[in-house]
């Protein structure tokens, strides 16, 4: 149930940018005796340690080439690294913990692989158990018929949206069952640096493309997965 990724900007990105449009108006407007125009700070952006540069690094052997992730842009928490196995489950498993957003996956030796997500947004969370019925590289997204209803301009995508980097599921998906049921949630990638850490999809769990190639590699089909 993911969303598509388009190269629209948000309207959170837009209001952003009107806002410091505003700022950067009036402080060119106030005549004080100076010719200088205050400039709002730039965000500190944390230094970036070699080996996470390359974690993140081009892609460029993918079947579509991928850029280099700018984790700067993200809160170093949210870079992929191995942990202890805080969550309780036997190795093997693939946990999400959303209040913190973490997707864990646990390994031998009470030690976890952690990477940093964005996860659905009010309404369309979803919880429980369930595992990774199977995975795909570079797959078609194939919209539900409830999402073309609410988002018209989707209708395009009703008998799938071609492979690549735009597509909605990005890189890789791992596709999530409960039973024999498709809950129709998954876990898939985005270019989109800044949704890490944020409530913005559609129910889906997204990893930046580096992460969810990683994690793809390390499950297996029939892996259980927690979403708590």
């Amino acid at each position: 149930m993911s969303i598509i990724l388009d190269a629209t900007p948000s309207r959170r990105a837009v209001l952003a940018g009107l806002a410091s449009f505003g700022a950067l108006a009036l402080a060119g407007c106030t005549t004080t005796g100076s010719t200088r125009t205050t400039v709002p700070a730039e965000p500190i952006r944390p230094t970036v340690p070699a080996d996470v540069m390359a974690m993140y690094g081009a892609r460029p052997e993918e079947e579509y080439p991928v850029p280099a992730a700018d984790v700067s842009m993200l809160n170093p928490v949210y870079w992929r690294q191995e942990v202890d196995n805080v969550t309780g489950q036997p190795a093997g498993s693939v946990v999400v913990d959303t209040a913190n957003y973490f997707l864990y996956f646990t390994m031998p030796n009470d030690r976890a692989m952690r990477y940093g997500v964005g996860l659905g947004r009010a309404g369309f969370e979803w919880s429980g158990k369930g595992h990774i019925a199977y995975k795909r590289k570079w797959p078609v997204w194939t919209p539900p018929s409830e999402m073309i209803e609410r988002q018209p301009e989707l209708e395009m995508y009703r008998h799938g949206q071609p492979p690549g980097l735009l597509n909605a599921l990005g890189a890789r998906a791992l596709y999530i069952h409960q039973g024999n049921r498709d809950t129709l949630y998954r876990i898939h990638g985005t270019m989109d640096v800044v949704t890490i850490g944020q409530a913005v999809s559609s129910g889906c769990v997204r990893l930046l493309f580096q992460d969810v190639m990683d994690l793809h590699d390390r499950v297996p089909n029939g892996a259980p997965i927690v979403v708590l």
